[in-house]
């Protein structure tokens, strides 16, 4: 029997990023291999060419990419060192390493978006709780290095607290950023896919409500926006995917500040949770952009498939004997429209184990019936709420 002649794309990461990469692969004729930290892990339950091993690795990674066409990931935590190994090894590495260095360490981020006259919080690289005092209180720290999901970054108000931030940086090796605390009236996200060809495809700025660090819900696009403000971070994020010479989706958050300006907050350099309302809410998914980008394929269209789209997280919580699976009879049989996506994760208190997405021509009614679904499956409502 003649074996597929479609290329075969690495996957470095077995998180729910991965796994959702997996069915627009399927529809495209797509090959992935994965490597996933362990057996089991949310991506590896649905792409049967795995390998499992460490991606810190080296030889892990080139035994991975053996045969691939291209290489991407569901994070952006691999070694700069080795991603330009596996380059000098003749493999694709999308996006590259001189790209994606800029999701990977903040520092470096904020000096080349000053570069390119991007607008950012007023920032500095500091050694000591005394530069810290220097640049000003109140401010923000954060680890250059290996923080998510709120993790390496202190709200701080003197020199007491910002303690912790310099001992979490010398244990990961990295060093701490203070940015100014940005007197912000919501968060935003535009996010764009480019491919190596240069073709890039924007989607609708979303609105973005985070708690405690953890995106909690989007809406797409981000309500009573200044069409001129969308513009701006639509340009925004364009300019620096080209810039950048990013390959793939390219998510990048900012703060819209209450004097009428925008700010980037973070890079991301790979489909995002901002972006998880494309699934069902766009003509083409981010994850399926993201394998035609990688791929050099053309984009699909980026257009909305209803006025509004919702995206809900489902976060871990006390649910009964943990049967998540037990929320769908409830969830689907009072709204068919729903579309709910898990991850195959263990439930553990506030971690995303999945998502619900809404869309219609009502923004309240997506909101209700995403909130509703998302508090069900999480265990946060009994029967009483039907």
């Amino acid at each position: 029997m003649r074996p597929p002649d479609s290329p075969v794309l690495a996957v470095v990461g077995g998180g729910q990023l991965a796994r959702m990469l997996a069915q627009p692969a399927i529809a495209l004729g797509l090959r992935l291999r994965l490597l996933a930290e362990a057996e089991g892990v949310s991506a590896a339950q649905v792409i049967p060419d795995r390998v499992v091993g460490d991606y810190r690795d080296l030889a892990v990674l080139r035994r991975v990419v053996e045969g691939c066409a291209v290489v991407t990931f569901d994070h952006e935590h691999v070694p700069t060192e080795h991603l330009r190994a596996l380059e000098a090894d003749g493999v694709a590495v999308r996006p590259g390493p001189e790209a994606l260095v800029h999701a990977q360490d903040k520092g470096v981020m904020r000096a080349r978006l000053t570069e390119l006259g991007v607008p950012c919080p007023r920032h500095r690289l500091v050694t000591t709780v005394a530069e810290v005092a220097e640049f000003g209180f109140p401010c923000v720290l954060k680890t250059t290095r290996g923080g998510y999901d709120g993790k390496g970054v202190w709200r701080v108000t003197s020199e007491a607290e910002a303690v912790p931030a310099f001992e979490a940086a010398a244990a990961a090796g990295a060093e701490v950023l203070a940015e100014e605390l940005v007197d912000f009236r919501r968060e935003l996200s535009a996010l764009v896919a480019r491919a190596p060809s240069g073709q890039a495809a924007a989607y609708a700025v979303v609105e973005s409500t985070q708690v405690g660090g953890i995106c909690r819900e989007v809406v797409a696009p981000a309500p009573g926006l200044d069409p001129e403000l969308a513009g701006r971070a639509h340009g925004i994020a364009l300019l620096v995917a080209g810039a950048l010479d990013v390959t793939g989706i390219l998510a990048v958050e900012l703060f819209e500040t209450t004097d009428g300006r925008i700010l980037v907050n973070e890079l991301a350099m790979r489909p995002h949770n901002t972006g998880h309302w494309t699934q069902d809410g766009a003509a083409t998914s981010q994850f399926e952009n993201h394998l035609r980008a990688v791929l050099d394929l053309p984009l699909g269209s980026p257009a909305p498939r209803a006025r509004w789209s919702v995206m809900v997280n489902i976060l871990g919580g006390e649910v009964d004997g943990g049967r998540l699976w037990d929320g769908y009879p409830h969830a689907l049989a009072r709204d068919p429209h729903l579309r709910v996506h898990l991850y195959g994760k263990a439930l553990r208190p506030g971690r995303k184990v999945g998502h619900v997405n809404a869309y219609g021509d009502d923004l309240h009614d997506c909101l209700e019936r995403a909130r509703h679904a998302a508090a069900w499956f999480a265990g946060e409502l009994g029967d009483e709420s039907e």
